[in-house]
């Protein structure tokens, strides 16, 4: 599979988030974007593309370091969009060029149809206070502000009335479950407590578009996990378009409707979590997807086989059933359940057998990972 494959512009998605129609316009684009850091950085792209140089050979014959590679994929209305690698793989580099934190040596990003790249200071001012939103890995909240004019503060930017902007920030810092902590300053409270501030901050701010860096990253496991349910729970109620940077693929597999994968400033995979388990792209993908848990990822309808003759009187399963609930249903059932759809019609049937494979390979014997 050519890279040009991998950073194909899907329409699939996962979770609760419709595949889309061709016609529909995306939230975000990302066109061919590269990133180069260092003197005379566009000259050293053209030099960069024509001989094809990796990272190193960037850095060691013209000293400039590629940040971002040909990176094109498009996110969707409403997804949980997450952007995983390792450190120095390109991922928050990446996410400033959505709100021109950085600016790219070469390409084009389009939000909601607004080529972000021909926006003037005035406008990217206000493209920033209106239409998007950052949560930082730090926190970054004010040390002399309350938690409540912490929250308010985007109101505050764009001059609403003191009494509304508060009041708007009492709502949501009940959302995140901070009801009672208005009058607190950030030092008092716990790691957890203020990145749940940065959220409800964030919230407040009602953008379109939610980009959040390694929100979590720095927060103790069980904290960290608890957020993320709590986010998943906000993100069900406000349907914005999130762009989630994490290098924890367990975080990226729990929360995102699709997963962009890099390496050295190249995207190396965009899908479903289920498509990334099953279905690697390459041997660096199979490796990161290794040691994940296949039980919440893989679902019914990747590892059913045709059905001739639907045995009514054998367990039943749906389509988005996962290997988890699969495998309490044929505990004690030796005949293969029968896979339903919507409409309650058979439309295939699972064995053990299908089941023990997925769990320990995650891909069928016709489709090795690559």
């Amino acid at each position: 599979m050519s890279n040009g494959e991998h950073r194909h512009r899907s329409a699939t998605t996962s979770k609760s988030i419709a595949p889309l129609s061709s016609t529909v316009e995306p939230a975000i684009s990302i066109d061919h974007v590269w990133k180069v850091f260092g003197d005379n950085s566009k000259h050293v792209l053209k030099q960069i593309q024509q001989q094809n140089l990796s990272k190193t050979a960037a850095l060691e014959q013209h000293n400039c370091v590629i940040g971002v590679a040909d990176v094109s994929f498009d996110i969707h209305r409403g997804e949980i969009f997450c952007v995983m690698g390792l450190s120095g793989s390109g991922k928050s580099t990446l996410v400033r060029h959505i709100n021109r934190l950085l600016e790219p040596t070469s390409g084009g990003i389009t939000v909601n149809g607004r080529d972000v790249m021909s926006m003037n200071p005035a406008e990217l001012r206000q493209y920033r206070n209106e239409h998007i939103a950052m949560v930082f890995q730090n926190f970054a909240l004010m040390p002399h502000r309350s938690v409540l004019d912490n929250i308010a503060m985007p109101l505050e930017i764009r001059g609403q009335p003191k009494n509304k902007r508060i009041e708007r920030a009492r709502e949501i810092l009940e959302m995140v479950e901070l009801g009672g902590w208005g009058n607190k300053f950030a030092h008092e409270l716990s790691g957890g407590m203020q990145q749940r501030v940065g959220l409800a901050r964030a919230i407040a701010a009602d953008s379109e578009i939610l980009l959040m860096d390694e929100p979590f990253s720095a927060l103790d496991p069980l904290i960290r996990r608890q957020l993320q349910s709590e986010f998943m729970r906000l993100a069900s109620v406000m349907n914005k378009t999130t762009v989630f940077i994490t290098h924890d693929l367990d975080e990226a597999v729990r929360i995102g409707n699709r997963i962009a994968i890099m390496r050295d400033g190249s995207v190396v995979q965009v899908g479903t979590p289920e498509e990334i388990v099953m279905h690697p792209a390459d041997d660096y993908v199979a490796d990161f997807v290794a040691g994940i848990s296949r039980l919440k990822v893989v679902r019914a309808h990747a590892i059913m086989e045709p059905i001739e003759a639907p045995n009514v009187c054998a367990t039943q399963c749906q389509l988005s059933d996962d290997l988890s609930t699969l495998i309490r249903l044929a505990i004690n059932n030796e005949d293969p359940l029968q896979v339903v759809d919507d409409n309650g019609q058979f439309v295939g049937q699972i064995r053990r057998s299908a089941l023990l494979q997925a769990v320990i390979e995650g891909a069928d014997d016709e489709t090795p990972a690559r």
